[in-house]
């Protein structure tokens, strides 16, 4: 563990609280100090539920350390039990209370009690969220799934949807409609929306649907092992992707030529449309969850005409399938979980628009990049009231609104560019469809012998990292260069900006006349 003013993913009982809260019917009694209530807000707060987790927190505080803490999770155990009444419950202990080593499973075990109890062994100093959210759903699986008959019509499960996730409960709804078209019945949808009774009829499907690997890969495995169901491999977020998941269905449901109505499909003929002939080249990065990441990158390229000059996830465990999609890319993928090496890595690739999550936006501001959110962590803005799914034939819609509303596009794109030095359409003023980006006022030209710090106008510009300088002071940019400089798209001028202080620094001069500028352009050209 580490100490970060932001994180990716929370610990692993974050992750178990998000498959509880998406259930009906199981509590969570979770052994962890008065601190780690915090989770709560995640789900009432963040994600605007109206009930809050069905967890019960022991709240030890530093006053119990010298007494007996295990007898204070039996007695919570038990006052959960009968308050809430569930048909299960899952004990754990959060990353805090791991290291007073109590075993809740332990104890809970012999409680004796009169329901399924399942625990749960999620280390929090060597694994995050994720993780709890696979491992907590694979152990409640192992627990109540039995081989049973299978249903008269075919049908299948859709496993991989919880609480927190980044539009789960809209997929769901259209992937839903999508199997029903194709003549597939859904059996159970697990964890979101089902109860632990649920969980006892996976078996009668005659396949599943793996909608988030995150989450599922682990139980969809294990079914396939011990209950013979084959399950599906693609995610159905994008119109190819879609498409390939329904060809998918129909061979294992052995249902030849499966077909939908695509008559709401609006991607393919608006992204080849003339108005989107704009988003052709645009430099993309992308950055979130590995599912996310991988389908966002392939509908991008295959489907937007985006060029994608970066690619990444911060969830370790899919570090093979992301690295895969980025050689196919011609990229080098990005895996860690330390937003300011993303940060570092999206300043250095200078891309016109980033896809990621809620921090990768925040980085988008510092830059000035526009940014769309495609991936949890998400804030409270990325759980709409309206029906906005990612997945299926409206999914790709509302990634096509979605991604193309950040960026400045079409007549005003040419405006930007014919009157760069007017005092309402210079490229400096930003959107004019974005509240927050009204026309501002143009700043004045540096002097010759003025510094390069940005003025109050060149807010939407990256911000330069200063290189170093020569031993006779600071690199200077004259009037000339200066006014050429202003003259390159605004996405990239931060970077030709570095990349020419740099060459100067190299060839030790103090000032960057407009001969120096074209001499690093052609320099980094070759």
């Amino acid at each position: 563990m580490k100490l970060t003013v932001w994180t990716y993913e929370g610990p692993p009982h974050v992750g178990a609280m998000r498959v509880a809260t998406g259930m009906k019917g199981l509590h969570y009694v979770l052994h962890a100090p008065q601190g780690d209530t915090y989770a709560d807000l995640l789900f009432t707060m963040i994600e605007r539920r109206n009930h809050r987790p069905p967890v019960t927190y022991t709240t030890f505080q530093a006053r119990d350390l010298g007494s007996d803490t295990a007898d204070l999770f039996e007695v919570a155990c038990r006052d959960a039990v009968e308050r809430f009444n569930p048909e299960a419950i899952i004990v754990g202990a959060s990353c805090t209370a791991e290291l007073i080593q109590d075993d809740p499973g332990g104890i809970a075990e012999r409680m004796g009690l009169d329901l399924p109890v399942v625990a749960l062994e999620l280390p929090s100093y060597q694994r995050k969220e994720n993780f709890g959210v696979s491992e907590t759903f694979l152990q409640l699986v192992r627990h109540l799934a039995r081989p049973m008959e299978r249903t008269a019509r075919v049908s299948c499960n859709i496993l991989g949807p919880t609480g927190l996730g980044f539009r789960h409960r809209d997929d769901v709804e259209e992937l839903t409609g999508l199997l029903h078209e194709i003549g597939v019945d859904v059996n159970v949808i697990a964890p979101m929306g089902s109860s632990p009774t649920d969980l006892t009829r996976l078996g009668a499907a005659h396949f599943n649907v793996m909608l988030y690997p995150e989450a599922a890969e682990d139980a969809c495995r294990w079914m396939e092992r011990n209950l013979e169901q084959p399950y599906t491999r693609t995610v159905p977020i994008g119109v190819g992707a879609t498409r390939d998941f329904i060809a998918e269905v129909g061979r294992l449901a052995g249902i030849a030529n499966p077909r939908t109505d695509e008559s709401r499909l609006r991607l393919p003929w608006w992204s080849a449309s003339v108005d989107s002939t704009y988003l052709t080249g645009k430099r993309v990065f992308i950055f979130g969850d590995a599912t996310h990441a991988i389908a966002a990158a392939r509908i991008a390229r295959d489907e937007m005409g985006f060029e994608v000059v970066g690619l990444g996830c911060y969830n370790r465990e899919f570090a093979r399938p992301i690295r895969a999609v980025a050689r196919e890319m011609g990229l080098e993928a990005l895996v860690t979980d330390d937003y300011l090496e993303v940060e570092r890595a999206i300043e250095e690739a200078s891309p016109e628009m980033i896809l990621g999550t809620q921090m990768e936006r925040h980085i988008g501001k510092r830059l000035g990049i526009p940014c769309a959110v495609i991936s949890a962590p998400v804030h409270v803005q990325d759980f709409p009231a309206r029906y906005s799914p990612q997945g299926g034939w409206e999914g790709a819609n509302v990634i096509f609104d979605t991604w193309i509303h950040p960026l400045v596009m079409g007549l005003e794109e040419h405006l930007l560019a014919m009157f760069r030095e007017d005092f309402e359409f210079h490229d400096e003023a930003g959107p004019s469809h974005h509240g927050g980006h009204a026309p501002r006022p143009m700043a004045p030209m540096e002097p010759a012998n003025a510094s390069h710090a940005p003025a109050a106008g060149e807010a939407a510009e990256p911000a330069a990292t200063p290189t170093a300088a020569p031993a006779g002071g600071e690199v200077i940019w004259l009037a000339d260069a200066e006014k050429e400089l202003r003259k390159i798209p605004f996405f990239v001028r931060g970077k030709a900006r570095r990349n020419t202080e740099k060459f100067a620094a190299e060839k030790g001069l103090s000032a960057i006349s407009i001969e120096t500028l074209y001499e690093a352009k052609a320099h980094y050209a070759r």
